[in-house]
């Protein structure tokens, strides 16, 4: 169960203060570097040039020889291919350049919609989206089947206006959707890690409606391929003086509601209003 899993995480977190900024896998390929994080470079038999390095606010870190490389919103195979070439000739033949983090910097992370506590939170170190879900309490129980991880499009020069991006808006160039199934499975290919001005949006799922002689009548989110005997069972089941038989369904068919008569194995439809009738005694 992803709860059960979320909740391990933030017992976790509750019981190691430091491992919100876990520093292991500082060689992620798809962290992008950005001001304040310190780099480690490596170049080999050049122990004047392996060093730390600070990327500065301008997005660059001073190397010798080089003076000001521009490493923000690179990976850092990408800079180690960008240090190799600027080097190589003019002052290095066939130089061999590695890099990895030294010290993260702090990002934000914004979480909106249908989690217990939505807001912006600072994280360092390679975080994922199961840690964060987890700071965030969990998924609401009207959390949608899928949540949208939004991008800024211009990367780390985006991330400076320290607002979120949603759903439509034109600085973000790319949207993740995320089944939250996958997590649930434990698919990890969904667990990505999270950059810097990132935000998860989680919408709302579609409802649907259980009235009558149920022992829970309400609202209900919807979840992929539910059946009315499964969305039934979600409300509490018949109670003692319902009937399985006769079972109807109140839908809108071409903008008109229209009340259907449904066998327990067919699919529910958003905003279906499931009505379940009174045994005959």
């Amino acid at each position: 169960m992803i709860n059960l899993l979320l909740s391990f995480i933030v017992v976790v977190l509750q019981a190691a203060p430091g491992s919100a900024a876990p520093q292991q896998g500082q060689d992620n390929p798809t962290y992008v570097l950005g001001p304040t994080d310190v780099l480690t470079i490596r170049v080999l038999g050049e122990p004047d040039l392996t060093n730390n390095y600070t990327v500065d606010s301008d997005g660059t870190i001073s190397f010798p020889f080089l003076q000001r490389v521009p490493v923000a919103g690179r990976t850092l195979k990408e800079i180690e291919a960008l240090i190799t070439k600027l080097l190589d000739g003019d002052y290095i033949r066939k130089p061999q350049v590695s890099a990895s983090v030294a010290t993260f910097r702090s990002r934000s992370i914004y979480v909106l919609g249908e989690v217990k506590q939505p807001g912006r939170y600072t994280i360092e170190g390679q975080t994922t989206l199961l840690e964060v879900i987890a700071q965030a309490g969990s998924f609401t129980t009207t959390a949608g089947p899928t949540m949208n991880l939004l991008r800024y499009k211009e990367g780390i020069t985006g991330v400076i206006a320290g607002t979120p991006v949603s759903p439509g808006d034109p600085r973000a160039a790319e949207v993740v959707r995320i089944n939250i199934e996958d997590l649930r499975e434990g698919r990890m290919n969904a667990n990505v890690i999270l950059q810097d001005g990132d935000t998860l949006f989680v919408p709302l799922a579609d409802l649907y409606y259980v009235t009558g002689f149920v022992r829970t009548p309400g609202q209900y989110p919807l979840r992929a391929n539910m059946t009315v005997q499964q969305a039934i069972a979600a409300a509490g089941g018949i109670s003692e003086r319902g009937s399985d038989r006769g079972i109807t369904v109140l839908r809108k068919v071409n903008g008109k509601d229209v009340e259907v008569n449904v066998k327990t194995t067919d699919l529910v439809r958003p905003n279906d209003t499931i009505k379940v009738r009174q045994r005959r005694i």
